[in-house]
């Protein structure tokens, strides 16, 4: 894994796994798991736009009736404020300050007759939306707005 400019403090060895510790105390390979579905679709996504070299960015933004909302995009800038992880070839991006309110967050993608999208289950929300479009954690509400 590529773990740009020096966002670790320290390695922890464990059964022969290294992991390193974001200074904000969380494991940066568990802020986000990605399924191997969900990386399949994002690089077929990647490939369709041309973007086979870009990063997918995870991302929380305010909004939506219970506070915050995530995102997803493909970008080619890397952040001095990002945390950089790969999975199943999939290179991520995920800004500091969302980590904490991602960490542990499991993104899949589920096709059905209806069709298909991503899914993303994050153990730290507390609350969601009955649209399903937003949440808030025990530490940050958000901005509440409309759905």
């Amino acid at each position: 894994m590529n773990y740009s400019k020096n966002v670790y403090t320290k390695s922890i060895v464990k059964k022969g796994k290294t992991s390193l510790i974001h200074e904000g105390g969380f494991k940066m390979e568990n802020v986000i798991f990605l399924s191997e579905s969900a990386a399949y679709q994002v690089k077929d996504m990647m490939e369709q736009n041309n973007e086979q070299d870009a990063y997918l960015r995870v991302f929380v933004k305010g909004g939506g009736c219970s506070g915050l909302s995530y995102g997803m995009t493909l970008e080619h800038t890397v952040k001095e404020t990002d945390i950089e992880f790969e999975q199943h070839g999939i290179k991520v991006l995920v800004e500091k300050t969302d980590a904490a309110i991602l960490q542990g967050t499991k993104i899949d993608y589920k096709q059905s007759l209806l069709g298909g999208g991503f899914t993303i289950d994050n153990p730290n929300a507390i609350a969601t939306c009955g649209c399903g479009s937003s949440f808030r954690t025990a530490t940050n509400a958000g901005a509440p707005g409309d759905c």
